[in-house]
C-alpha cells in the first residue's frame, strides 16, 4: 500500500481532500511505474478539486489529484525498454482525462508522459515543468522561431508569466512584460516591465519599442486585455491566450483584429499534439543541460499537507509553484 491524497466529490480543500493509504498501481501495457518523489499543484488542479469548471461532474468515484510531478522509474509494463528502470523523469497530464494524478507515492503512466529529468534539475523543480513550463513554450513557439521578434508577456511573474519570460529571451527575442510591482518585476527577471496598474500600458509598449509595437503577446488575460493588445499589436502580429479569467465569455473585437490580420491562438497545454510536445520537451531538456532555466519552487511540505496547500495556490500568495515532496 502507498500513500496518496484523493477526493471522492467537489468541494473545499479542507473538506474533501483525504490522505492515507491506497493500492499501490501496476504498470499496464506501454506504461511505466514512477516513485515520485515532488507533486506540482496548478491552479487547474485546484479549479478541478473545487468543481470550479462549467458544467462540472464527477467522472471518477475517487480522483487522485494533480497533473504535475518528478520521481523516478522502478517497473516497466509490456513493450517498454527495460533500461528506462532507475531513470529520472517528470511527467505531464498525468491528472487529465483520468482519475489517478500525482499526489501519491507512486504513479503509473503512458511512457510518452514521462520525460528524462537532467541530474542537475531537482525533483521540486521538474514538478513545475508539465504545465506552466510547456504553457510558456507552446504560446512563443507553436508556429516557429521568434528571434529577433519583440514579445509582450502579460503576468511575467505568474508561473507561466516567469517561464515564458526566460524562454522568449532564450529564444532571441525582446521581452517586454507586465507586472503589478517591482516585486513581482523582479521575480520575473525582465529588464523591461511595466506595472499596468500605474502606467499606460500601451504607451509606456510604444514608447519602448520607439513606436513599432510587438509582434507577439503571451496572454494570461484575453478580455482585460484586448484593447491593449489590439493598441501594442503589429499588424500580423499574434496573441497567444492561455486563460481569461476576468471574462470567461468575452466580447471578441472581430473587426478591429481581422483588419490588422491578427492570429489570435487559444489552447490548453492538455491538448498539445504529442509531436509539438516532444518538440518542447526536447528544447526544454536543452536549456535544461545548460542550466539556462530557472525555475520557482514553492516548498508546501509532504503530501499530507496537501490541503493546505491547495488553499495557498486558491489564495494566490506566492510567487512560484507550490510543491509538495512525498
Amino acid at each position: 500500500m502507498m500513500k496518496a491524497v484523493w477526493y471522492e466529490g467537489f468541494g473545499p480543500a479542507s473538506e474533501v481532500l483525504q490522505y492515507g493509504d491506497l493500492p499501490d498501481p501496476e504498470p499496464a501495457q506501454g506504461e511505466v511505474l514512477i516513485r515520485l518523489h515532488a507533486t506540482g499543484v496548478n491552479p487547474s488542479d485546484v479549479k478541478l478539486r473545487a468543481g470550479a469548471r462549467p458544467g462540472a461532474v464527477m467522472q471518477y468515484p475517487r480522483v487522485v489529484p494533480h497533473s504535475d510531478g518528478a520521481g523516478v522509474i522502478e517497473a516497466v509494463g509490456r513493450g517498454v525498454d527495460p533500461a528506462r528502470v532507475g531513470q529520472r523523469v517528470w511527467t505531464w497530464n498525468a491528472g487529465w482525462q483520468r482519475d489517478f494524478g500525482t499526489a501519491a507515492e507512486y504513479v503509473a503512466l503512458p511512457s510518452h508522459q514521462t520525460v528524462p529529468l537532467p541530474e542537475g534539475t531537482s525533483f521540486a523543480e521538474g514538478a513545475c515543468l508539465g504545465i506552466p513550463a510547456m504553457t510558456a513554450w507552446y504560446a512563443l513557439f507553436r508556429d516557429g522561431p521568434i528571434e529577433g521578434k519583440t514579445v509582450l508577456v502579460t503576468g511575467g511573474a505568474g508561473t507561466v508569466g516567469r517561464y515564458a519570460c526566460q524562454m522568449a529571451a532564450l529564444g532571441g527575442a525582446r521581452v517586454i512584460t507586465t507586472v503589478s510591482s517591482p516585486e513581482k518585476a523582479a521575480h520575473s527577471g525582465t529588464a523591461d516591465w511595466i506595472n499596468y496598474r500605474k502606467s499606460d500600458v500601451a504607451s509606456v509598449v510604444q514608447d519602448l519599442t520607439g513606436g513599432e509595437g510587438v509582434d507577439r503577446i503571451v496572454e494570461v488575460d484575453f478580455a482585460a486585455n484586448q484593447d491593449t493588445s489590439l493598441a501594442v499589436l503589429k499588424p500580423g502580429g499574434t496573441i497567444a491566450a492561455y486563460a481569461s479569467a476576468s471574462r470567461m465569455a468575452p466580447e471578441l473585437a472581430f473587426y478591429p483584429l481581422m483588419f490588422m490580420n491578427i492570429t489570435l491562438q487559444m489552447f490548453v497545454v492538455y491538448r498539445v499534439a504529442p509531436e509539438t510536445h516532444a518538440r518542447g520537451e526536447a528544447q526544454l531538456d536543452g536549456w535544461l543541460r545548460d542550466g539556462k532555466l530557472s525555475h520557482a519552487v514553492v516548498p508546501c511540505g509532504k503530501l499530507s499537507d496537501a490541503a493546505a496547500a491547495h488553499e495557498k495556490v486558491e489564495a494566490g500568495q506566492k510567487l512560484g509553484t507550490v510543491v509538495l515532496e512525498i
